[in-house]
């Protein structure tokens, strides 16, 4: 009867021991706020091709813009 305790007492050993190591994941929230320190800079330029009557006019009236 030795012999066939044996294989019992060594699968509940096993199974107590991988019991015991469980990985354990923790998502927590943190303490301080996020802050995003974004410095950009934007440059742009606008470019309008007029018709050559458009831009006479433009120059005749000039206190339009």
């Amino acid at each position: 009867m030795k012999n066939a305790t044996r294989p019992l007492l060594a699968a509940v050993l096993g199974a107590s021991l991988l019991s015991g190591c469980v990985p354990r994941i923790e998502v927590a929230t943190p303490k301080d706020p996020i802050t995003i320190n974004m410095n950009v800079k934007i440059e742009h330029e606008i470019h309008i091709k007029v018709d050559k009557d458009v831009e006479n006019l433009l120059k005749d009236q000039s206190g339009l813009f």
